[in-house]
């Protein structure tokens, strides 16, 4: 079954992509939740108009992410937490603390659901990269170190 995305989904595709997904998934989930159409001739033509129209309007947002995204290359962040003498951390490391470090370390807000981290949770001291996803085509990685407080 081919569908039009109407906004990002994880591990799917992004906004205006065509996707082929499973017939049950696309009927029962994501048409009725509003992140799909059906990918008919009629909205297939309506799809291309938008496209053009927004085309140099993505340009914009794409070189804005570019700039950012040489900003942040090679920063390395020093993220502060409670921890034990054995360098167990009281809680664990998120996303939003990257975030709120970046933004006090460059100005530059990143939205904490960019940020993917490569461990599930961070619980102990040390070198650690997560990577920042500022467009669908412009990634960065950024090395961050946690240390004890």
């Amino acid at each position: 079954m081919d569908i039009i995305l109407k906004q990002d989904v994880n591990n799917l595709g992004y906004k205006n992509d065509i996707v082929t997904v499973k017939a049950g998934y696309g009927r029962n989930y994501l048409i009725p939740q509003g992140m799909a159409i059906l990918a008919t001739e009629r909205n297939r033509k309506i799809l291309a108009e938008e496209m053009r129209q927004q085309a140099h309007k993505e340009q914009k947002i794409k070189d804005e992410a570019t700039e950012k995204a040489k900003a942040l290359e090679g920063l390395k962040l020093q993220i502060p937490a409670k921890a034990a003498a054995t360098g167990k951390i009281f809680g664990s490391v998120n996303t939003i603390m990257i975030a709120n470090a970046i933004k006090e370390a460059t100005g530059i807000e990143v939205d904490r659901k960019h940020i993917v981290l490569n461990e599930d949770a961070i619980k102990e001291v040390g070198e650690y990269t997560a990577k920042i996803k500022l467009h669908k085509e412009v990634a960065v990685d950024i090395n961050f170190n946690v240390f004890a407080e």
